[in-house]
């Protein structure tokens, strides 16, 4: 236990501190069993004799037992050894105090940084790199953590804008069929009669709507960035627009258009106006004999309803609501970017765009915009 915690502790100090002190302990330990076994050597060569005389205070000289030819050889190995303690302990040392060092404080963060390194390079952020120490090599883990998290927070933005992109273009070109629409039909009436100044100045309003917006799509990124412009229009303008709206949508269907006729609100016209050309758009398509679409105003909420007697709204639309390219058996290619760019320019406007099935059958769609809007 510990070691364990010394081990723990060694980890979390600097790589210069802890080269220095692994270093340090291994030289003393070498140093330590040099001189042991020097000592030993010296102890175990004590034991044989050296040859030689004894001279006595007296003058006698006495002869020493001399070695034999294998204690001498024995003694000599003995010496040698000792020597050698000297030199391979301190160098045993040196290379075990290298190898805790590698295994203590560079193994596990350069596998980490190699291994996500590895990762990377495979486009593959989906891990993490935990901080292992306090030392140079676990912040340099821990800024490659931090890395990380930036690359997988980058790339799914990117991902985000190349979805919202894609959004942004079908909603664009969604948005304009209806103005196209409408123009077409205007052009049929022309030929049919080119003396209609009403249809000539619906057919340069239309243009005029259309070029408008194509500037405004073309200068924004995302759907959230278009701009709202709140202007206060006359409600007897607004339901006029819808009855031409409702004519030239469905023109093969019963339409009726309710709603009053004096006052001000203030609002985004060209908003309304997109709003009310997709909501029709879509009744239109699944009505079966009639259209109705009601103006009403409710405080500072001024509500678009448009009711049809079609089928009905599917049951996982009504509880999901509409989604962007949304698949749906029921009604596999229609509902999709209609229902949900309205939602979106809806909430825009300070307001909401609710679908529900009526009582009687049908479909009804309605939706509300702040007339105090302030752009």
């Amino acid at each position: 236990m510990g070691v364990r915690v010394q081990v723990e502790r060694l980890k979390n100090m600097s790589l210069r501190r802890a080269f220095f002190l692994l270093t340090l302990c291994g030289l003393l330990t070498a140093l330590a069993l040099a001189a042991l076994l020097w000592t030993g050597c010296r102890a175990v060569m004590s034991q044989y004799p050296l040859g030689g005389v004894s001279i006595e205070t007296d003058g006698k000289i006495t002869p020493l037992p001399t070695p034999t030819p294998e204690q001498l050889r024995l003694m000599r190995g003995l010496e040698i050894v000792s020597l050698l303690g000297w030199v391979l302990f301190p160098a045993t040392g040196l290379g075990a105090a290298g190898a805790l060092f590698y295994r203590w404080k560079l193994k596990e963060p350069m596998a980490l940084l190699l291994d996500g390194t590895r990762r990377i390079r495979a486009h593959d952020l989906d891990f993490t790199v935990p901080a292992v120490s306090a030392d140079e090599l676990g912040q340099i883990c821990a800024a490659f953590e931090s890395m990380r998290l930036e690359l997988l927070r980058t790339n799914r933005e990117l991902w985000r804008q190349a979805e919202e992109r894609k959004r942004l273009n079908a909603a664009f070109a969604h948005d304009l069929r209806n103005p196209v629409t409408v123009l077409k039909g205007t052009v049929k009436l022309l030929r049919q009669d080119s003396s209609d100044r009403q249809a000539l100045d619906r057919l340069e309003n239309y243009t005029a709507r259309i070029e408008q917006y194509v500037e405004a799509m073309s200068s924004i990124q995302r759907l959230e960035q278009m701009p709202v412009r709140a202007t206060e229009v006359p409600l007897a303008v607004l339901r006029s627009e819808l009855e031409e709206t409702a004519r030239l949508l469905a023109p093969d269907k019963e339409t009726s258009v309710r709603g009053p006729e004096r006052g001000l609100v203030r609002l985004d016209h060209g908003i309304l106006l997109t709003v009310a050309e997709n909501l029709t758009g879509n009744a239109a398509r699944f009505a079966a004999r009639k259209l109705e679409l009601t103006l009403t105003l409710e405080k500072d909420t001024l509500c678009l309803t448009v009711a049809d007697d079609g089928p009905g709204f599917p049951e996982q639309l009504l509880r999901s609501g509409p989604k962007p390219f949304g698949k749906l058996v029921e009604a596999e290619e229609h509902f999709g970017m209609g229902l949900y760019g309205s939602g979106l320019l809806c909430r825009k406007h300070g307001g909401v765009l609710r679908l529900e099935n009526r009582t009687e059958g049908g479909a009804a769609a309605v939706a509300s915009l702040n007339i105090n809007f302030r752009s």
